[in-house]
């Protein structure tokens, strides 16, 4: 046995000793602070201490993230209570500012009519006080007993006992019942099923796009040149290097990033503007100076504008390179006229291509090193049209929004139907083009305002094929304005109803085969320039609030939520990064739908604001290093002359706000938009009543995404 002996520990408080009894010399203690026997921790062996200590670790290491946790839940209320805050007075200011969109600027009135314009508002307007009258009406049904959990039932009891009422707002209700059974449910619930036939043949293609997307993906296909020539342009020996045609139309491109204003200041003269990132990327272009003649086609109305473009031109001449400026006298056609008259030029004749970029485009230096070797040996391409990419798709929700848009119309729709049937529309920029398939097709024309999308359509009658190169580049801007992207989307779904009437006989008519004259009238016109909108804004924003007011005709779950939220995951596939945004995708883009659907609507059938012709404009946003690239330029150009004065440069800025003051841009309320968010949350509220879980928050979100939209709260806030 083993022998047992007695230890003692002082108290550190008292003096007071404890003394321990020990039957085994393994045993071990650890004395604690305090004079009580529980101030000491008697083991039976070493590992349990360790073990005691392991614990007392862990229990302090989860005591201070369960700190760190409060206080970051803390900092995400206090951040959420400053954005609705700043939400508020932002409101406020809008509401007090009382701009709306039916203020007319002084293209507005040379484009529209005032009469037309404001059509469709009074449209909506009807629908929105009709829906808060029934409001009304149901509400106070509900409280009189009516319950809207099973009409059926209701409806059998009215049929089995028609004069059996309490009073008269039973008897008034009860024929209202019957009347909408009737009479309204009937050509509610037809016109509902119509749509959602749109619907699900809308989705079976957006499917099939992405199965074809996909493929190309899985099998690593792409466009690939003839053999030999990315060799010889590398080595710059028997390359192939035709004749070249750059042209740059621009309009009144004069605008200075705001985040620039200080720099801009800093450097005197160095004001990063839209068209010099163009010119100076065009000028860099990496091609024999005697094959390539840059055309700068400026449009503008601004004699300060054309001075300042002038200088730029002139500054690349001085420094060697091969660029023209052009500014018509007559601005008739806009941008088709532009290039139109460009393209009558003598020397023209003399080249084989036109690369085309928009004033906010900045090609790569490589970029005709990677696009026009694919015409060699290829006489039947006509087209090469490279993608977009932008500078500033997180520069707020709209851009994001926008980049989710275009990620799929490049990688999706044009890859595909570039690849499996080699055409798709024209992007108006950021291509090039065989000058005799340009000639052969009729040149622009100025009939509709998607020049664009006109000469594709003619050049692929005239038998034509276009590429598509998703791994090429081109950097550009998105509009970061609301005010801004509504009116570019006006254009661009109005423009091609107007074609449609224009070449649907041509189309019957040419000698493609009957498969691309189905594949050109169903499903490029037809089902994605008008059948999308329309469904979209008819289903989501009339049909589905009439059914809560008319329960009788019902839009399935499916219908609300389930297939949307599929078409929205397939959308965001080729902006992964974009996932986050999903639902705030869904519910923009059926908020857009209301201005695709006027703009469809216009040009379909010639209504005023289907020629309205506006020049989305852009921040002049610039890459850090094409910042940097230009203040080296612009330094080694200043050498030699006096240090700038920054006072004169401040004043001159200053006088030039004033004459610019009521031609800035401003936050506006939308009214269209403020109508649909309150038509939808009404019908919201009568949702709720028959507790339809799934149309009730939907309907109010989508409500809510109007009211944000309509309060022009998702784009550029103008202070």
């Amino acid at each position: 046995m083993a022998p047992s002996f007695d230890w003692w520990a002082k108290d550190s408080h008292k003096g007071t000793p404890v003394v321990v009894k020990m039957e085994n010399p393994n045993w071990s203690m650890v004395e604690l602070e305090g004079p009580s026997e529980e101030d000491f921790l008697i083991t039976d062996s070493p590992s349990r201490l360790g073990r005691d200590k392991s614990r007392n670790k862990n229990a302090k290491q989860l005591t201070w993230v369960l700190l760190l946790k409060a206080h970051k839940a803390a900092g995400c209320l206090t951040s959420i209570a400053t954005a609705m805050v700043s939400l508020g007075a932002a409101i406020k200011r809008r509401i007090h500012s009382g701009r709306t969109d039916t203020e007319t600027t002084d293209i507005d009135r040379e484009n529209e009519n005032p009469t037309v314009k404001t059509r469709f508002y009074t449209f909506i307007k009807i629908f929105l006080w009709m829906s808060v009258l029934l409001l009304g009406f149901e509400i106070a049904a509900y409280f009189k007993g009516w319950h809207f959990g099973a009409p059926h039932l209701q409806l059998q009891y009215l049929l089995a006992t028609p004069f059996g009422f309490k009073d008269i707002f039973d008897s008034l209700y009860s024929r209202w019942v019957l009347f909408r059974v009737e009479y309204l449910a009937p050509p509610l619930q037809f016109l509902a099923n119509a749509c959602i036939v749109l619907f699900i043949i809308q989705s079976i293609d957006r499917l099939v796009l992405c199965l074809g997307c996909f493929w190309i993906r899985f099998k690593r296909i792409k466009p690939i040149p003839k053999q030999g020539d990315a060799g010889d342009l590398e080595s710059g020996e028997n390359g192939f290097f035709p004749m070249v045609l750059v042209q740059i139309p621009m309009c009144n491109e004069k605008e200075v990033p705001s985040n620039f204003k200080t720099l801009a200041l800093a450097f005197s003269r160095l004001l990063v503007l839209v068209y010099q990132q163009s010119i100076a990327a065009v000028c860099n272009l990496d091609w024999p100076k005697s094959k390539i003649l840059i055309q700068i086609l400026d449009d503008s109305d601004d004699p300060t504008t054309q001075l300042l473009i002038k200088e730029e031109v002139h500054k690349w001449q001085q420094e060697g390179a091969h660029i023209l400026y052009r500014h018509r006298v007559i601005r008739d056609g806009y941008k088709a006229g532009n290039l139109k008259s460009a393209m009558n030029c003598s020397y023209v004749k003399d080249y084989e291509f036109v690369a085309i970029f928009d004033a906010d485009f900045q090609p790569t230096p490589d970029f005709l090193k990677r696009t026009v070797p694919h015409f060699k040996d290829n006489e039947e391409i006509g087209l090469v049209q490279a993608r977009w990419s932008f500078v500033n798709k997180d520069e707020n929700l709209l851009a994001r929004l926008q980049n989710i848009n275009l990620a799929f119309h490049f990688e999706v729709e044009q890859q595909v139907n570039g690849h499996f049937i080699n055409f798709f529309g024209f992007n108006g920029t950021a291509g090039v083009w065989r000058i005799k398939a340009l000639e052969e097709s009729g040149g622009w024309l100025e009939r509709t305002t998607v020049e664009d999308m006109d000469i594709a359509v003619r050049a692929h009658l005239h038998g034509w094929k276009f590429i598509f190169l998703n791994d090429v580049e081109c950097q550009c801007e998105l509009p970061e304005s609301y005010e801004a992207y509504r009116k570019q989307q006006h254009r661009w779904h109005s423009g091609p109803m107007q074609l449609f009437r224009l070449c649907l006989p041509a189309i019957i008519r040419s000698k493609i085969s009957m498969w691309k004259k189905f594949n050109m009238i169903f499903l490029f016109f037809l089902l994605r320039k008008l059948i999308l909108p329309f469904y979209s804004f008819t289903l989501f924003c009339i049909i589905l609030p009439m059914t809560m007011f008319i329960p009788e005709a019902e839009l399935p779950a499916w219908v609300v939520c389930y297939i949307p939220a599929t078409m929205s995951f397939l959308n965001i596939l080729p902006a992964p990064k974009s996932f986050p945004f999903i639902v705030p995708y869904l519910l923009f883009e059926n908020t857009m739908s209301v201005t695709k659907f006027n703009a469809m609507i216009s040009g379909l059938f010639q209504l005023g604001s289907a020629y309205e012709w506006v020049v989305t404009k852009k921040s002049g946003r610039s890459s850090e290093g094409d910042l940097v690239s230009l203040v080296q330029k612009e330094t080694k150009h200043q050498r030699g002359s006096s240090e700038p004065n920054l006072d004169e440069l401040k004043e001159e800025i200053m006088q030039q706000d004033q004459k610019d003051k009521k031609k800035r841009k401003h936050n506006r309320i939308y009214m269209k938009e403020l109508a649909l968010a309150f038509l939808l949350l009404t019908a919201s509220v009568r949702s709720l009543l028959s507790a339809q879980g799934i149309h009730f928050y939907f309907l109010l979100f989508q409500g809510i995404s109007f009211l944000l939209v309509g309060l022009d709260l998702i784009g550029e806030q103008v202070q």
